[in-house]
Order: structure tokens, then sequence, then C-alpha cells
């Protein structure tokens, strides 16, 4: 049954900044509130068994001095900050664009890192801690889970990597670290080649319609088609299925391999790298 919003719910809410209903369902909350049962934010309690007692005074001298009194809020406005420091950077004519991309890369980097922290704990918590914490938690933690990924694919989305200005370039990389994506670029035209970095899937295959390089490196884990499906769309295509594509990837050897037999990849090329494991590749280049 779908309840509608009162104005007691309001108040609660407004009161407490908890739901009063979540999914068409009058939260527990809300119930015990309207008995006259004191409320505790039992989420942040129990969050708090599994964290450090430093941690937790950390986060509590932050909220005391700041406006933040949640985690999502916090990154929230990080990801908006990044948006708008990346606008203005650009904005700034005497910033040349190697200066620019350091800068946003190094912005997102620390972004992406607590993301990857929230989304680790929060899967953690959901899997191991599941019949200790109520549902109202579990649907909280999960929001949160899910939310960390909206915002790390945002970040992905407002960055693009085009080291090169050349419509005509030898190497398409579809990689979506930027840092990765610069040290490949730099590595690979100090060989006399040029690359191109894009960070999605769909990016990369919005690419090939622009140009035909003369080989492709693929990362398998990517933010929103992963690099078996890109495969199998640019082998479907008569116009792209003759590029070599060597997978760029930290999945395991078995996996590849028995991916490699069932499509036309060329290879693949393991994470953590060398840069003499590129060797192979040089001889699809001339």
């Amino acid at each position: 049954m779908n309840e509608k919003k009162t104005e007691e719910m309001e108040k609660y809410e407004k009161m407490t900044g908890k739901y009063a209903i979540w999914r068409g369902v009058i939260t527990e909350g809300l119930k015990k509130w309207q008995r006259g049962e004191k409320i505790y934010d039992r989420f942040k309690e129990r969050i708090a068994l599994y964290v450090s007692k430093e941690t937790k005074e950390e986060w509590q001298n932050f909220v005391r001095n700041s406006k933040y009194t949640s985690i999502s809020k916090l990154i929230r406005d990080a990801v908006n900050n990044f948006i708008e420091k990346k606008l203005k950077v650009i904005a700034q004519e005497n910033y040349t664009k190697d200066e620019q991309l350091r800068d946003l890369s190094d912005i997102s980097y620390v972004l992406k890192e607590a993301l990857t922290s929230i989304k680790g704990f929060s899967q953690l918590l959901i899997e191991n801690y599941k019949e200790e914490l109520n549902e109202e938690i579990i649907l909280k933690i999960k929001e949160i889970f899910n939310k960390s990924i909206f915002l790390e694919n945002k970040i992905n989305e407002s960055l693009e990597y085009s080291p090169t200005s050349k419509s005509q370039y030898d190497i398409l990389l579809i990689e979506d670290d930027i840092s990765t994506i610069k040290l490949l670029t730099s590595f690979f035209e100090r060989k006399g080649y040029s690359c191109k970095g894009v960070i999605s899937g769909s990016k990369g295959l919005d690419e090939l319609k622009r140009n035909i390089p003369k080989i492709i490196l693929l990362d398998i884990i990517l933010p929103d088609i992963n690099g078996f499906e890109v495969c199998k769309i640019i082998n479907s295509n008569k116009e792209y299925q003759n590029i070599p594509i060597f997978l760029l990837t930290a999945v395991s050897s078995s996996k590849v391999e028995n991916f490699i037999k069932k499509t036309k990849v060329n290879g693949y090329i393991s994470k953590p790298f060398d840069f003499s494991d590129f060797s192979s590749i040089f001889k699809y280049l001339h």
C-alpha cells in the first residue's frame, strides 16, 4: 500500500532529517516518533562499530566544525567543486593544456579514491552484516553504494583526455584511468606514434566513427560497457573488424585467454605492466 505524505510526516522529516515514507511504506522511525519514543541515528551508531575510535572522533570533529552532517552531502559537494574547478582551470588562458590535465587528473584521483573506499565499505556491510542490520539501514547503505557509482561515473564523464589534436592517429587507447592514459600516450609518442585516449567504451566507439586507428588498446573494466562488449560491437562491424585489438587488463589470465578464443582479439597485456610488454604490438604500427 502506497502512503501519501501528511503534514505530520513533513514535520517529522524536518525535525529528524529522516524519511517518513520509504518506497511507499511508513518507516519504523516515524511510528516510534508518533508513539513518543526517542529517535536515535541507528545507522551512524551501527556504522561506528566498524571504524576505529580515532576515525569516529575525526568525523565527529569535522561535523561540528563544518556544515556537513552526512557523507552523501559531502560527496555531492566534492563532485560539484570538482566540476567547478575544471571549468575555472580551463577558463584560465595562462594555463597550458598539460597543466590543466595534471590538475584535473589529480582532483579526480582523490575523489575517486574516496568513492572507492565508500563503495567497498558499503558492499562489505551489505554482504557481511545484512542479518544484523534492519531493512531501513540496509536500504540506506545500498543508496550510498549506488550514489557512489553514479558520482564516479559523473567524474569520468566530465573528463576527456585528448592529448593529440590530429584527426588521424595510430593508437586508440580506451582506458578509464587518466594516469594510465597519460603514461602510455607519452610512451608511444616517444616511440614516434600518435595515440588518443578516451575514458569509456561508448566514447571509444564514437571515436571509431571519426578515425580508424592502426591498433586499439582496450581495458576490460570500463565505467559503462565493458571491454568484452566493445569487442563484440567492433567485430560485428565490417569497417572495424580488421583493426588489431589488444586487451589491457587486471583480469586473471585464464578468463582473458578464454575470451580471446571466442573473439578476434590479437592478445592482451596484464596490469601492472612493463613497457617491454608492448613490444609485441609494434609490428601492427608500421
